[in-house]
This record gives structure tokens, C-alpha cells and sequence, in this order.
């Protein structure tokens, strides 16, 4: 028995300015019991490990119920094939520039922005999207072409940032990929599987849909164990906190000034227009913490660097919500 609501289950997800809210509330309360007692944050690192399962298996266990709009995406193939080119082509090439101005010869911060700029959104846009009066039911097909996309490039990424640099330990990434991904999607579509033949829909979906909630719960414990355990470290770096706002202002400002042009160039109106904007201008700092976090473990400097990028974007985020609604054309 398939469930076909599944592949509907953004909207059981909390909505974005929420979730940020709760996320950052993590990071207070974990910067705040580090400092205070680093015993507390030695023993709450402990159980990172398992924190960081518990997150991969949430992820995949929905990661099937996307690939179904794989196809439907092919019948708007101008705007994928636009949209895929801003987010794979275009923002990285950004991102490479502005990261290489501002922390060019310091590989940690310069990795850590580089992991925060080329990680685009793959869910949440959708709910600034909405309130945008964007189209998010043309968004919800780029969610697994864009999932896929980053997934199997993240790979190249991590070899590219650690060449030369000891940025991280390339050797370690088959084992990673096992561990880390390959058993627990085998798992968490077992999991799915024995769910949907033992129970009726009716009961399977609620039961899914308290389970995608959990989500933001689960990142916040995850956020809140890595900066108990190291915002001590983090801290001796505060003086490049303000730059690293700064590169991902300017970034923003690009992406959006970049997205503004190729909606005039390929004549968007104004539901793809806004999509086409959040979709480039929104970063994926809670699956890239989880990531970083599993490929580059002693390296809490560049978990900083993605944290504080994620508070920069999420005030952005809602005034650039704000800008569109303002100069979206009358009907």
C-alpha cells in the first residue's frame, strides 16, 4: 500500500520563521551552557553520534516520497533548467568570489562560507515562497532535483575545499557515505516500508506527519550539543563573526540581484519570479550543519561560520518576503 500523501508533507512542517526562531533559541541555550559549565558541554558531546542518526534517518525517511516529482518537473523544463543553472552554476561561482575576497588564505572560515553559500534550500524556501504568493506548487518539484543534486555533489565539494588544505580527512568519505547515509536510507525506507503495510492510511499518514514535525526538534538538540561542546573555541573567534556577517549580506544581495535579472531575461512572471528569488537567495544551514558535522567532526570553527550564517538569512529572508508582496504587479 502506497501513500500518496506523503509527497504532500510540506505542509506539516513548521513554518520557517518558527522553526528559525526555535533554532536560534537552541544556539543561545547551548552557547550559554558551555560557557557556564564545560563539563556539562563534555558530557552533552557524547551523544552527538547519536543525535546526528537520529537527524539522517528523519531526513531520509522521507527522502522517497520526493522522487515522485521528478517527472512532473520535466514539464516546465525552461524554468528547471533556468532555476538548476542559477543554483548549481551561477551561485557557486558567486560564492567563490565573494568567499575568496573576504577570508582568502584562511581555509576554515573560507570552507565554512563556501559550505554555507553552495548549500541552497531544499525545503523551507518553499514556505517563504507562500508567503510571497510564489508559485510552490512549481517549487515542490525542485525539492528532490535539488536534494539529489546537492547530495551527490557534496562529495566533489569536500575534496575540492580539503585539497592542499587539511580542510578535512577526504579519505574518510567511502566510510562516510556508508555510515552516514547508504545504511540509515536503507534503513529509514525499511522503517517506511513495514510502516505502510501494517497499518491502514488513514493511520499512517498522522503517524509520518508527527515524525516530519520532530524535524526542527531534533536540529535544535543537535545545534544546542555542538555549541555546549564548543563555543568555547568559537568564542576565541568572535572578532570574525562581524565579517562573516558581512560576506553573507553581500551574498544575499548578489543572489537576489542575480535571481531579479534572470526573471527578466527569461520573462518570469511574478508567482515564478518570486520563487525563482527564494530559491536562490535561500540557504540550507540545518542539513549542511548535520553534514559538516558528520564529514568534518573537529572542526567546530566552520559549524560556527554556517550558524552564523543562518542567523544573518533568516532576517533577510523575511524582508526580502516583504520587497517582493511590496512590488508584486496588480492584477
Amino acid at each position: 500500500m502506497q501513500n500518496q500523501s506523503l509527497g504532500k508533507g510540506d505542509k506539516d512542517t513548521p513554518a520557517p520563521i518558527i522553526t528559525s526562531v526555535f533554532l536560534l533559541g537552541a544556539i543561545m541555550l547551548g552557547g550559554l551552557v558551555g560557557l557556564l559549565s564545560p563539563l556539562a558541554g563534555e558530557n552533552l558531546s557524547r551523544g552527538i553520534d547519536a543525535t546526528l542518526m537520529v537527524m539522517v534517518m528523519v531526513f531520509l525517511l522521507f527522502f522517497e516520497s520526493r522522487l515522485g516529482s521528478v517527472f512532473s518537473a520535466f514539464q516546465n523544463i525552461r524554468f528547471l533548467a533556468l532555476a538548476w543553472s542559477a543554483n548549481f552554476l551561477i551561485i557557486p561561482a558567486i560564492g567563490f568570489g565573494i568567499a575568496s575576497f573576504f577570508f582568502s588564505g584562511q581555509p576554515l572560515l573560507f570552507g565554512g562560507l563556501m559550505i554555507s553559500f553552495l548549500a541552497l534550500c531544499t525545503d523551507w524556501f518553499l514556505g517563504f515562497t507562500l508567503l510571497a504568493k510564489g508559485d510552490t506548487e512549481l517549487g515542490a518539484t525542485l525539492i528532490p532535483i535539488n536534494i539529489i543534486t546537492q547530495l551527490s555533489l557534496f562529495p566533489f565539494w569536500l575534496w575540492w575545499l580539503a585539497n592542499g588544505s587539511g580542510f578535512a580527512d577526504f579519505s574518510l568519505l567511502p566510510r562516510m557515505l556508508l555510515q552516514w547515509f547508504i545504511v540509515p536510507l536503507l534503513a529509514a525506507q525499511a522503517i517506511r516500508f513495514a510502516v505502510e503495510q501494517l497499518l491502514p492510511e488513514d493511520r499512517c499518514a498522522p503517524i509520518l506527519s508527527v515524525v516530519r514535525r520532530c524535524v526542527p526538534f531534533v536540529l535544535a538538540a543537535l545545534i544546542f550539543q555542538i555549541l555546549a561542546t564548543h563555543i568555547r573555541e568559537i568564542n576565541q573567534q568572535l572578532d570574525s563573526a562581524i565579517l562573516v556577517a558581512t560576506a553573507v549580506y553581500v551574498f544575499f544581495i548578489t543572489t537576489v540581484a542575480a535571481g531579479e535579472t534572470l526573471s527578466r531575461l527569461g520573462r518570469l512572471e511574478y508567482p515564478q519570479r518570486a520563487l525563482l528569488t527564494m530559491t536562490m537567495a535561500a540557504r540550507n544551514a540545518p542539513r549542511m550543519i548535520a553534514l559538516t558535522a558528520i564529514a568534518i567532526p573537529n572542526q567546530p570553527l566552520v559549524l560556527a561560520v554556517i550558524v552564523t550564517g543562518m542567523l544573518v538569512e533568516i532576517p533577510l529572508l523575511t524582508t526580502l518576503n516583504q520587497l517582493l508582496l511590496k512590488f508584486k504587479p496588480e492584477k
